[in-house]
């Protein structure tokens, strides 16, 4: 008796365990991330085709940033939950994307980072803008404001 009690009860656990997984493969789109992660093909794509339009024509919907980082940063990573909280609170009015420096050599060389980390902020219109180096939050919120959704 006492064994089969324990059976019914592992066997619930499982089955209660088990139904956000399926109940998630039920929906196969996902949400796209909020802070997005490119390679120097997806930038061309998505950002600038530098390599067949050197006027920088912005290709994007909404305005953006474009975090130029290395894993090995320390100011980088100081950065990057600072860049996931922007993005969430600013979700549907900008886009933030991250270029690894380390995995996208050429993406950097041909941009001339430096400095890292280094951002590039896109205006839906009016020139793109750079800041190099890390900042408080509230310091990106007003360039933000000031630059993006101006």
């Amino acid at each position: 008796m006492k064994k089969g009690f324990i059976t019914f009860i592992l066997l619930g656990l499982l089955l209660i365990l088990s139904v956000p997984v399926f109940a998630g493969s039920a929906h196969p789109e996902e949400k796209q991330p909020l802070v997005q992660h490119l390679t120097q093909a997806e930038f061309i794509e998505k950002v600038f085709d530098y390599k067949k339009d050197s006027s920088l024509k912005y290709l994007g919907d909404r305005p953006a940033i474009v975090d130029f980082y290395a894993d090995w940063c320390v100011p980088c990573q100081r950065l990057s939950p600072i860049l996931e909280d922007l993005a969430q609170e600013y979700e549907g009015q900008i886009v933030i994307y991250k270029i690894n420096t380390d995995k996208e050599r050429a993406l950097a060389g041909d941009f001339g980072i430096t400095a890292l980390p280094t951002m590039l902020f896109i205006p839906m219109e009016g020139d793109p803008q750079i800041q190099k180096g890390s900042m408080p939050k509230n310091n990106l919120k007003k360039l933000i404001e000031n630059i993006l959704l101006k």
